[in-house]
Formats: structure tokens, sequence, C-alpha cells
């Protein structure tokens, strides 16, 4: 499956299908939560954390490649992704983008 964030892909004529986007809610694990807390008064990385939205980007984006798969999609153009908070130790992210297949 090819992902661009951009809205052609080059050579190529497409077909639309329709957006397609894949989502999760992760949340952090207390202990690395704590060392997290830790990190904040000396400054840097929080490499817990950044692990933690990395492992989500990838189920989110797994997920919306799943759902232009059922489209009989060829790509995925537009792709972008968006994270917001849920509640208090929880993060959602979002991939999305739009279904095309090759005409």
């Amino acid at each position: 499956m090819v992902l661009l964030n951009i809205d052609y892909i080059p050579g190529k004529t497409i077909s639309a299908l329709g957006i397609v986007k894949g989502t999760v809610v992760q949340s952090k694990h207390f202990g690395k939560d704590f060392m997290a807390g830790m990190k904040t008064i000396v400054g840097g990385e929080i490499k817990s954390y950044t692990e933690m939205l990395t492992e989500a980007r990838q189920i989110a984006t797994k997920r919306m490649v799943d759902e232009a798969e059922a489209l009989g999609a060829d790509a995925i153009i537009n792709v972008h992704y968006a994270s917001s908070a849920v509640m208090q130790g929880a993060a959602e992210v979002i991939a999305y983008g739009t279904a095309v297949k090759y005409v």
C-alpha cells in the first residue's frame, strides 16, 4: 500500500474511493509515567512517551491501511496524523487520508 501526504500519485491516474482512518487510544504505564514526571525536572526527551506514541501511530496506520484494503484501494493520499488527550494518562492517535484506486 502506497501512503503519501500529497494529493496525487506521480505518474498515475487515480479515482478516489473515500476517506479512511485508523484510531487508537493508548494509555501510559504508571511506572513509566512516574519516571517521565521525574524527567520533566531535568529536561530532555521522555523516551517512554516517544515509544508509546510511535507504537500508537503504527497501530493507527495499520488500521487505516486495513480499511483502505477492504475498499480495494491501491494507495492512500493526503495522509495525516493527529493526537489528543482523551483522559488523564491516555492519548488518542488518528491516521486518516483518502483511499484511491489506480485507473
